[in-house]
C-alpha cells in the first residue's frame, strides 16, 4: 500500500464518525494540554522563586543567632531569636578576606502612624551597606548614612508599598513627613526602589532606620536579628562560608560546631533547596496529569476495537483482494496515531493558552519550553502506537473467510 493510499484511508476513517473521533481525541487533548500547562506553571514558579532569592543579595551569606539545645544537638529552629550576635560580630567578618560587604540588621513588626493612617510593617534597623548587600535601590531622597548611625538619628527610610499606604498610591509627599514607630518619631529621607516581594517577605513593604537608633528606643539591647555579608567572588562562597563560621566559634569560644550558638546559610545552597523542592513539585503535578493521558490511550483503544468489530466485512474483503495482514495493521494503528497526533497538537495549543492566562491573570509567569511540547507530541506518538498496536494486530489476524461470513 502506497503512503499517500494509507494516509487517504486513514483520514476517510477518522472523518466517517467525527462525533465519536472527537470524544476520543478530548481525552488526549486534556491530558496534553494538563502536562504542557502544569509543567510551564512549575517551570513559572521555580524561575520566580529563584530570581526572588537572588533578589535579596548577590554571593550572600546569612548568619542569623541561635540557642543550643544540649550536648551534640543542633541550634535551635528557633533561630534569629536569639541573642548571641553583635555589631562587634559583624565588623569582624567584614575584616576576613573576600568579603565585599557586611550589613547587620535589627528586625521587628511594628504598628506605623502617618497623618492619620497606619500600617503592620517590618522595620529593619541597619547600616548603609545595607544597599549593596542586599541589592537595594534609592527611588527618592537619599539612604541612611554612617552619620546618621553614629548619631543615633531618628530618620527614616521606606519602601514603596509602605509609602502608598501611609501617604496614598505613588505619593510624592512621603520626602520630609513624619512617621511614628512606638510612638517614636521618625523624619523620612528616603523611598526605596521597587523590587518586589519573595518567598520570604515583601521587599517594597518596609522601614528602613539606623541600626544603633533601632538598638536604643526600639529593641533596647545591642544584639543584631542577622548578619548579611555579601562575598566578592561566587567561586569563594563555600570558602567564606567555612571563615565566616570558624571566626565566630573562636569569638564565642565555642570548640565543638555542633554546639555553635548561631548559623550561617549560603545563598546557593537556599537556591539549590528550592530548586529542588519546586522541581520535584513540578513532575508532581505533571505525573498527576499524565493519568489523564492513560485515560486517553484506553479511550483511543476501546475506539480502535470497536472499529475492528464494525469493519470486520471491510477487512475480510480487503484480504480477499489480496491486502497482506501488515497493510490491514498499518492502517489501524495509522488510524490510533492520527487521532493522538490531532489530540497532542490541540492540547498543545490549550496548554499553551491556559499557561499565558496563568501568566496574565495570575501573576505567575508560566513557561512553555520546547522540551515539554516535545515530550508532549512524543507521548501522543507513543499512546498511539502503544494503545493501537492491539487493535491493529487483532485486525490484521482475521481470518478473511471468518470475516466475510460476519454479520
Amino acid at each position: 500500500m502506497l503512503l499517500s493510499d494509507l494516509l487517504h484511508e486513514t483520514y476517510s476513517a477518522v472523518a466517517v464518525n467525527k462525533a465519536r473521533s472527537g470524544l476520543t481525541i478530548l481525552g488526549i487533548v486534556i491530558g496534553i494540554a494538563s502536562v504542557v500547562a502544569l509543567t510551564a506553571i512549575g517551570q513559572g514558579v521555580q524561575a520566580t522563586i529563584q530570581s526572588s532569592i537572588q533578589g535579596i543579595g548577590s554571593n550572600l551569606l546569612i548568619v542569623t543567632p541561635g540557642a543550643p539545645r544540649g550536648v551534640g544537638q543542633e541550634v535551635s529552629a528557633g533561630r534569629g531569636n536569639a541573642q548571641t550576635l553583635k555589631l562587634d560580630d559583624a565588623a569582624a567578618i567584614g575584616q576576613l578576606d573576600g568579603i565585599k560587604a557586611v550589613a547587620s540588621e535589627v528586625t521587628r513588626s511594628y504598628q506605623i502612624t502617618a497623618k492619620g493612617t497606619n500600617t503592620n510593617t517590618r522595620v529593619d534597623g541597619t547600616v548603609p551597606e545595607y544597599l549593596t548587600v542586599r541589592n537595594v535601590e534609592v527611588a527618592e531622597g537619599s539612604f541612611i548614612d554612617e552619620g546618621q548611625v553614629t548619631s543615633l538619628a531618628k530618620v527614616a527610610v521606606i519602601g514603596p508599598t509602605t509609602r502608598d499606604d501611609l501617604f496614598g498610591v505613588g505619593s510624592t509627599d512621603a520626602i520630609g513627613s513624619v512617621l511614628r514607630i512606638n510612638k517614636i518619631e521618625f523624619k523620612i529621607i528616603g523611598v526605596t526602589k521597587a523590587k518586589g516581594g519573595s518567598g520570604f517577605s515583601n521587599q517594597d513593604d518596609v522601614v528602613f532606620i539606623p541600626i544603633t537608633t533601632a538598638q536604643r528606643f526600639l529593641s533596647g539591647n545591642v544584639y543584631v536579628n542577622t548578619v548579611s555579608v555579601s562575598v566578592a567572588d561566587a567561586s569563594g562562597m563555600t570558602a567564606a562560608q567555612q571563615a565566616v563560621t570558624q571566626l565566630l566559634l573562636d569569638r564565642h569560644h565555642i570548640g565543638d560546631p555542633l554546639l555553635a550558638d548561631f548559623s550561617v546559610m549560603n545563598q546557593s545552597d537556599i537556591v539549590a533547596a528550592a530548586t529542588s523542592v519546586t522541581s520535584t513539585f513540578t513532575i508532581l503535578l505533571a505525573s498527576i496529569a499524565g493519568i489523564s493521558l492513560l485515560v486517553g490511550g484506553i479511550g483511543i483503544m476501546n475506539m480502535m476495537l470497536t472499529n475492528v468489530t464494525e469493519r470486520t466485512r471491510e477487512i475480510g474483503l480487503r484480504k480477499a483482494i489480496g491486502a497482506e495482514r501488515k497493510d490491514i495493521s498499518r492502517q489501524f494503528l495509522a488510524e490510533a496515531v492520527m487521532l493522538t497526533f490531532l489530540g497532542g497538537g490541540i492540547g498543545v495549543a490549550l496548554g499553551w493558552l491556559i499557561a499565558w492566562a496563568t501568566t496574565k491573570f495570575a501573576s505567575i509567569a508560566a513557561q512553555v519550553t520546547l522540551p515539554s511540547v516535545a515530550l508532549a507530541f512524543g507521548v501522543s506518538a507513543g499512546i498511539g502506537i502503544l494503545f493501537g498496536w492491539y487493535p491493529a494486530r487483532q485486525a490484521s489476524s482475521l481470518n478473511p473467510i471468518e470475516a466475510l461470513r460476519y454479520e
